[in-house]
């Protein structure tokens, strides 16, 4: 296993690789290791995600979690960056009621480069795995220009 951090705004993160593929990000997180050129360039590309320079993540990812998960884990990543999709909505692509569409949120390995972010519900925000919950929530979507979607 391979690992590699960074800090910004949003605070430490370690990206986790293994056989070639990301299968972690770790909020908070100063662990180092070995920097694959896998690791370089995730971190390089959340550096940039979160300057504002990369919209869409091209890594090669491989993220524990069920069949449903992963399908789940897949929609998420063809959610356009600042665009928000409900849990409902979400639930009716994967024929699925929408509870089982919070969990696999919940369960992200990979958050921020798997949006899981972006999954709201109607009306309201829904929750957040990630450090600081639905504040950190609030401010990915802020820096993906979604706040006048729904914050």
């Amino acid at each position: 296993m391979n690992i590699a951090s960074l800090h910004n705004k949003f605070g430490w993160f370690s990206l986790v690789e293994e056989d070639g593929r990301i299968t972690q990000l770790l909020w908070e997180d100063r662990t180092k290791g070995f920097r694959s050129d896998v690791l370089k360039e995730g971190l390089n590309q959340l550096e940039a995600y979160f300057a504002g320079r990369l919209t869409k993540f091209d890594l090669p990812l491989a993220p524990a979690g069920t069949e449903f998960q992963k399908q789940a884990y897949c929609i998420m990543q063809d959610i356009p960056f600042g665009d928000v999709l409900t849990y409902g909505a979400m639930a009716k692509k994967l024929g699925v009621a929408a509870q089982p569409v919070g969990q696999a949120c919940g369960s992200n390995p990979i958050p921020v480069i798997i949006p899981c972010h972006r999954i709201v519900g109607t009306g309201h925000l829904g929750g957040f795995s990630g450090k600081g919950g639905v504040e950190t929530k609030v401010q990915l979507l802020r820096h993906e220009g979604a706040n006048g979607q729904l914050i």
